[in-house]
This record gives structure tokens, C-alpha cells and sequence, in this order.
């Protein structure tokens, strides 16, 4: 596994979103992406910080379920 990447929350919605992903809402600074799929929904909420730490980029990766290849430097 490589080192991750140092992303922002917008760089990170502009991901998900070419990746299938929505956002569904805005609230303060948190937004909800959702991708629906035929047998389930997969929910992501994307803090709007400059830079993301790396436990909630790690946790990110697991909810969107996406190659955590697409993260790393």
C-alpha cells in the first residue's frame, strides 16, 4: 500500500462525483454524496476542510468503496 495523498473536501467530492457519487445536501461545512445501486445505497459524508486528515480519508475509502489505489501518491 502507498502513501496517501493529502486531498481537500472539494478535490475529494470532485472524485466521488466522477465516480458516480451525488450530493445530496450541504449542511454547515459536511456534504452528503450517495451512489445508488441496484441493491443498496452507498452513503459518504466529506467534511469541507482544506486539508483531511488521514483517519477521515481512510474512513472515506471505506465508505465509498472505491480502490484506495485512486488516493495514494
Amino acid at each position: 500500500m502507498g502513501r496517501l495523498k493529502v486531498f481537500s473536501g472539494k478535490q475529494i467530492c470532485t472524485l466521488l462525483e466522477g465516480h458516480g457519487f451525488d450530493n445530496v445536501r450541504h449542511r454547515g461545512s459536511h456534504v452528503v454524496m450517495q451512489k445508488k445501486t441496484k441493491s443498496s445505497t452507498v452513503t459518504v459524508i466529506v467534511p469541507m476542510h482544506t486539508e483531511l486528515r488521514t483517519g477521515t480519508l481512510s474512513s472515506i475509502i471505506r465508505q465509498s468503496k472505491l480502490p484506495r489505489e485512486l488516493f495514494e501518491v
